[in-house]
């Protein structure tokens, strides 16, 4: 079986949730792929600052303004100036939940595909040496295809 999960969202909680999921299914042994864009693509955001060159000045706006990987990303709901995050890390860990930055390394173990979706790193400004080594980078249609093949399709 083949699962596809489109990343869209670029908070914690719906992060944590994709991960959570693409794990289990590959766990199961079901072929996962997961697509990252627009704010999804900050999941994938190394966490230190990557000199880059050639962007625009809404693109410098942009890669200043986002988070910098897993580790930053705000709550949908409840981020109370930042601290969010920290709290509902605590919760996960009181109940033996991984934390968002081993889910996503487990999932790379597992084979997990990850694909940051081109088209909106171009509007955003993100350059490849700016996300995770070892991913993959395509459009729509590479998406769509790998969706013609799954049994499911999520969008989170």
């Amino acid at each position: 079986m083949k699962k596809t999960i489109i990343v869209f969202s670029g908070e914690f909680d719906k992060v944590t949730a994709a991960f959570v999921i693409a794990n289990g299914a590959a766990a199961m042994d079901d072929e996962v792929t997961m697509f990252f864009t627009f704010w999804g693509l900050n999941a994938l955001r190394k966490d230190m600052h990557v000199p880059t060159s050639g962007k625009t000045v809404l693109q410098k706006m942009f890669g200043a303004m986002m988070p910098r990987g897993p580790k930053k990303l705000t709550l949908s709901h409840m981020n109370f100036a930042g601290v969010g995050p920290k709290l509902m890390a605590k919760a996960m860990r009181d109940e033996n939940v991984m934390p968002l930055t081993e889910l996503i390394a487990t999932a790379r173990e597992q084979g997990v595909k990850f694909i940051a979706c081109t088209m909106s790193m171009d509007v955003m400004g993100l350059q490849k040496d700016e996300l995770l080594d070892g991913i993959e980078y395509a459009g729509v249609a590479t998406y769509l295809g790998e969706a013609d093949e799954a049994n499911v399709n999520l969008f989170i």
